[in-house]
């Protein structure tokens, strides 16, 4: 089966769909005022070093400072090879308002500024390119052992004795000959130069390489020889696709397809529809059952019920069938969602040993197509499975969406009496303190009926109380839980 991209491009934001076999894998989203930092290098300034933790913040130009932790820094490592060798305490390493070339390779995220490294790395189309590093490694993706030598030294061959640096030769390398392993070689030697020519001339804080685009990137990184038809929406940016497809890679060119019909590109494949329901708790599942999807700072819960679905001999039949679909959509909803972090999987319990076996065989089947690292435990004693997904991104809930003022995240809101409750305690405290002629409470429509209806009467005892009249008035811009008090 053959995967298809299709890449959606408007002034404002660039959105890539993965489609296989009918259904949206994969979504990823780019907006031209908030570009993705992963792969972006700068040239920093220390702004506080902190032994305790063996971290330092780090000033690139950005709002929130960035992190840097000593496993991240290149000058750290044990020169003798040995990983048991103790890292170089950071203390001995930077100090306030040093310079520093780093490499972004976490988003900021929520509160979290983004994570750095001074290990750079620049990924080419065939190669990634380690400056400070000496070997030529090979990508885990190509298994056959003769093949990954030859690679290694047909990349060795190509480059000069006295030249620096090493290489990760990736799987698009499989099958390239020399001439396009030597472009990519001197590509991606003039880009380290042109880095390092800016990083002694540039204040600090300054970008001195910003990686491509989410279109460019996806001609990059995603095609293989799975990939179908490239289709894209927007005829500027096919032809600078093409140009640069004809400069870094020709084989792509023939898949690559400017999309002209009348009907949105994202709505003929039904993926906007999609993007609501990637938003939402609930999935359904085809045979009845659903999945619960819960994301928290924390950690992401996701809940599988049988619901409607009924089948096979026996109860058990129907939850293990059940689970066995839900591990499909789970590894899609992933992917689809960008979730990351701690994944904790509350599956069906299920009774019978080989049940739970080939459940947890079938989701590792269905996630070995995701192309972010991940792990997967076997079943606690709780019956629960975790999974951890390296998080590098804002998930597409967070790039989409934002807390909700009303209830701040929660889920829920306070409900019109207990508002009414809060308010009655707060005038009884304003009471205590003032003296105004009159008090006056402005609050939603939904609070002031219910002071007008059923809490009428403890309006009524409260105002005798404290002997003030008491006042409404709706204010329609105020949420549910939101109310003031004036002292008139």
């Amino acid at each position: 089966m053959m995967e298809d991209l299709l890449i959606n491009i408007t002034p404002q934001e660039t959105r890539v769909a993965l489609i296989f076999q009918g259904a949206v894998q994969e979504l990823h989203v780019e907006r031209t005022l908030s570009r993705g930092l992963v792969g972006n290098i700068y040239l920093g300034k220390v702004v506080r070093v902190l032994p305790g933790m063996q971290s330092a913040f780090i000033d690139i130009g950005l709002e929130r400072a960035a992190f840097l932790h000593v496993a991240d820094i290149w000058d750290a490592k044990p020169q003798d090879g040995n990983p048991n060798t103790a890292l170089k305490p950071i203390e001995k390493l930077l100090f306030d308002g040093q310079s520093i070339t780093v490499q972004v390779i976490k988003d900021p995220i929520g509160t979290k500024g983004a994570r750095l490294s001074t290990q750079i790395s620049i990924a080419g189309r065939m190669l990634v390119f380690l400056p400070q590093d000496k070997h030529v490694g090979i990508s885990q993706k190509i298994e056959d052992e003769a093949g990954r030598e030859a690679l290694r030294q047909r990349v060795i061959s190509l480059q000069q004795p006295e030249d620096k640096g090493g290489f990760i030769v990736r799987t698009m390398a499989e099958d390239a000959n020399d001439d396009e392993l030597k472009a990519d070689i001197d590509y991606l030697r003039r880009t380290w130069a042109n880095i390092s020519l800016a990083a002694k001339s540039k204040p600090a804080g300054s970008l001195l390489y910003q990686d491509l685009n989410l279109a460019q990137r996806v001609l990059r990184d995603f095609v293989n020889e799975e990939t179908g038809a490239i289709q894209v929406d927007s005829r500027e940016n096919f032809q600078m696709l093409t140009e640069f497809g004809s400069q870094y890679m020709p084989s792509v060119l023939p898949r690559l397809q400017h999309y002209t019909g009348e009907r949105p590109l994202f709505d003929l494949y039904g993926v906007e529809e999609e993007i609501e329901r990637a938003l939402g708790r609930r999935v359904d599942l085809k045979s009845g059952g659903y999945l619960i999807i819960d994301q928290t700072e924390a950690m992401t819960t996701i809940d599988v019920n049988t619901g409607s679905f009924v089948a096979g001999r026996n109860f058990d039949d129907t939850i293990f069938k059940t689970n066995l679909e839900a591990a499909h959509a789970i590894a899609r909803q992933l992917r689809l969602r960008n979730l990351g972090g701690i994944i904790i999987l509350d599956l069906i319990d299920m009774e019978n040993a080989e049940h739970r076996t080939a459940v947890l065989a079938e989701l590792n089947k269905a996630l070995s197509r995701d192309r972010t690292k991940l792990s997967v435990s076997g079943f606690s004693a709780l019956g629960l499975v975790e999974v951890t997904r390296k998080r590098t991104r804002e998930s597409l809930a967070h790039v989409l969406c934002e807390t909700c003022p009303a209830c701040s995240g929660k889920g829920m809101v306070k409900t019109a009496r207990t508002v009414c409750y809060e308010i009655l305690r707060e005038l009884l405290r304003e009471a205590k303190q003032f003296n105004p002629r009159e008090f006056r409470i402005l609050a939603s429509q939904i609070v002031v009926d219910m002071f007008l209806e059923e809490e009428s009467q403890h309006l009524a005892m409260l105002g005798d109380f404290i002997g003030k009249p008491i006042s409404l008035q709706v204010e329609n811009s105020f949420h549910q839980e939101q109310y003031d008090i004036i002292l008139m």
